[in-house]
């Protein structure tokens, strides 16, 4: 069994300051976000309790491009887990390293985890710097200019009016579409992009736009699943 690894205040700071150059990136996005859920009528203690409990950007601005009242709960709440399922491979990817760690350690660790912070943190990992308090430092770089800048947004949203009028309405397009480019691996990912954008197309003329994410996102998986199979 490998040994825990240290978890210092060291570690925590290091890793809060090599993250600070995510930052202005992350203020941005907040303020996109804050402006759009100003849009959808939320008040600035919703909009901010939403970037505080969920903390994730894509499923954010999908629950609300997904939001059509209370009646319609359902499909927000499967579209924000289908969005955050890949932290659950983020998680098993930390396991070797940090599995050993207290749930005092781990918990606040992995409540604060980004994508940005969890790769830089393998990364940090692979270089053989084993603290695992820059998990968590880096964690909260990230976590504090996006509750800032969400409550920001939403403050000067009232300001600019329309979000859709410059654009903003299509950060969560372009947002899934960087991510999709930074994880494409070649062919073999092109199958799976192909039936979710079919599905997408196909449903989005009867259902809301929350269960096409879902509906979406479930298609391509079990095609990229049943491919897997086909190779092992």
């Amino acid at each position: 069994m490998r040994p825990a690894p240290p978890f210092t205040l060291a570690g925590i700071r290091r890793g809060f300051l090599m993250a600070q150059p995510l930052a202005p990136g992350i203020i941005v996005y907040a303020l996109v976000f804050g402006v759009l859920a100003a849009e959808a009528k939320l008040s600035t203690l919703e909009a901010v309790l939403m970037s505080a409990g969920i903390y994730s950007g894509s499923a954010q601005i999908a629950a609300l491009q997904s939001w059509s009242g209370a009646a319609h709960i359902a499909p927000v709440v499967a579209a924000i887990i289908m969005m955050n399922a890949r932290y659950i491979l983020y998680g098993a990817a930390l396991r070797p390293w940090m599995g050993e760690l207290s749930p005092a350690q781990t918990w606040p660790s992995l409540f604060f985890l980004g994508d940005a912070n969890w790769a830089m943190s393998l990364k940090e990992e692979a270089a053989g710097n084993d603290d695992a308090g820059f998990v968590l430092g880096s964690g909260l770089a990230m976590f504090i200019p996006w509750c800032l800048g969400t409550l920001a947004g939403h403050l000067g949203g009232r300001l600019i009016g329309d979000p859709a009028a410059l654009g903003l309405d299509f950060m969560l397009v372009a947002f899934c579409a960087a991510m999709a480019l930074a994880m494409w691996k070649g062919r073999s990912d092109l199958l799976p992009a192909i039936v979710a954008a079919a599905v997408a197309i196909g449903l989005g003329l009867v259902l809301s736009g929350g269960w096409v994410i879902v509906a979406a996102g479930l298609a391509s998986a079990a095609v990229g699943y049943a491919l897997h199979v086909d190779r092992a």
